[in-house]
């Protein structure tokens, strides 16, 4: 049995937890915070209740099969997912509107003819054909294996089969999302469709590479889910599950130092917290970091990758985001979708925007509104609360109250498009800015990272899992394979059997 430190409670830390515990570790996870679940928060008041961080849950198989490999209960048994159908409605610039079918293929493309004019559908589902030959070529190495020392191979090759775009005398093949929205979607509206999927995750669709298409791809194959009474009941199960394998957890302590022992791993220092004075240190004989790389590299002086070893720049600038909590009187109307995104009438500006924030914000964002109907959210059926959320540039003063106001006016106007009288049934708003982000997560600037993805020279790919300090280890949103729920589950399944199998462990079954 081996004496596991697990630094933070975000959801891959706590996937970790509950694995290694399970395979007989004594598992101990220190969080500087007085919570659990990372990003995953909620907020209450005035009974109501608001998701904070993500509000909807894809590829639900992942925590299907982190609640079968710990325990007797399934996850359904613990919290109730509820399929979203519509997946989404879109607003789009010019005004016309279209309602997504959940995992349908054929509704979808019905849905787009009728919407936007016959054959937009079939170019939306032809592109769909080929966005899952790109994800049948990278989801085992990209979402189910480590970051093997070869990573290079997926850095340079694009999985995704774009179409041979002839112009003039030339042919072409689209590298980067935007291009695959020009040439093969050729409809500003499927373009923004497409684009919404990687700006959703904070990615410019100018510079993120094709292979992007497996994220519109996996809403559309795997569905889209909520989890009654908010995704914050999935972090609170996952918790509840490491309790029941005897995890233990030390809140509102803060690490300070990785101890290192004979060129080793050998436990953490911290700066206080219950039960610990500052300075203690807690012995192990692996280390589990789920925190940004930022904070992992003022933990060491150890380097952890290979001379060369660069994926994602650790210090580029990461998109955070802004959430309008909305307390509403008045019930939900009939027919009211869950989720409907309010695209911005100037993509490109936005983009500019969301790479060089120093000049003026867009004067419309992209923006997406959660409505959920969930009676756990909110006081009485008399009353609706809703969530409003735009991708913000890095690095913005959120301590500036004209910041804040101004992107409230922002998002709220977007926002009124989704909810029909919003202004007059506004009870109360509250802003969670990246500052709340930053000071839940422990990023610099309240960033949040996007799933790794093959091509565009390795930029996107994650740090792996495994670092060059034995007894070391990546987990979470910031490591291999990248963030997302879906993505950081599966690094908590990848860190337990690097740990379990050893080096050799070759992926999750």
């Amino acid at each position: 049995m081996a004496r596991i430190a697990v630094i933070g409670a975000g959801t891959g830390a706590l996937a970790a937890a509950a694995r290694l515990a399970v395979a007989g570790h004594r598992v101990t996870v220190y969080e500087r915070t007085e919570t659990y679940g990372g990003a995953l928060r909620r907020v209450e008041r005035d009974g109501f209740a608001f998701d904070t961080g993500p509000g909807l849950l894809h590829l639900p198989a992942v925590y299907r099969d982190l609640f079968v490999k710990t325990g007797k209960r399934p996850l359904e048994d613990v919290v109730e997912l509820v399929q979203v159908d519509p997946s989404s409605r879109h607003v789009f610039a010019d005004g016309t509107r279209v309602s997504l079918p959940n995992a349908s293929r054929a509704g979808v493309v019905a849905a787009l003819d009728e919407a936007l004019g016959a054959g937009a559908g079939q170019r939306w589902g032809d592109f769909l054909v080929r966005a899952r030959e790109a994800w049948d070529r990278t989801r085992r190495p990209l979402l189910e294996e480590p970051l093997w020392p070869d990573w290079q191979v997926l850095a340079g090759r694009e999985p995704y089969p774009a179409v041979p775009h002839k112009r003039l005398l030339r042919t072409r093949r689209a590298g980067t999302l935007a291009e695959i929205g020009a040439w093969e979607l050729r409809d500003e509206r499927l373009a923004a469709l497409l684009a919404s999927h990687a700006l959703a995750y904070g990615l410019d669709p100018r510079t993120a590479p094709a292979s992007a298409a497996v994220l519109p791809y996996l809403e559309h194959a795997f569905g889209t889910w909520y989890v009654r009474g908010g995704l914050r009941e999935l972090a609170r199960a996952v918790y509840e599950r490491c309790l029941e394998r005897r995890v233990e957890f030390v809140f509102g302590a803060e690490v300070t130092r990785i101890v290192t022992r004979d060129g080793r791993a050998a436990g953490v220092e911290l700066a206080g917290g219950p039960g610990s004075g500052d300075g203690t240190v807690a012995e192990a004989d692996h280390v589990v970091a789920g925190v940004p790389p930022a904070r992992l590299r003022a933990l060491t002086d150890r380097p952890l990758d290979a001379e060369g070893d660069v994926r994602t720049d650790p210090e580029a600038a990461v998109p955070g985001r802004f959430t309008l909590l909305l307390a509403l009187r008045g019930g939900r109307e009939a027919g009211a979708a869950h989720r409907t995104v309010v695209h911005a009438p100037d993509p490109d500006a936005e983009a500019d925007f969301l790479a060089s924030p120093g000049g003026d914000a867009p004067s419309s964002p992209t923006v997406t509104v959660l409505r959920p109907d969930d009676p756990a959210l909110r006081p009485d059926d008399a009353h609706e609360s809703a969530t409003a959320t735009a991708v913000v540039p890095a690095g913005a003063d959120w301590t500036d109250e004209h910041t804040v106001r101004r992107w409230t006016e922002l998002v709220l106007e977007a926002a009124g498009t989704a909810v029909p009288g919003l202004r007059e049934r506004l009870l109360w708003h509250e802003a969670h800015t990246p500052l709340h982000t930053a000071q839940e997560t422990g990023t610099a600037h309240g960033e949040v990272p996007a799933p790794a993805l093959a091509a565009g020279g390795g930029r996107f790919l994650r740090p792996s899992n495994s670092t060059r300090l034995p007894g070391l280890h990546r987990v979470g949103g910031w490591a291999h394979p990248g963030g997302g729920l879906p993505h950081a589950g599966m690094s908590g399944a990848l860190v337990a059997g690097l740990i379990v199998e050893g080096p050799d462990f070759r992926g999750s079954q």
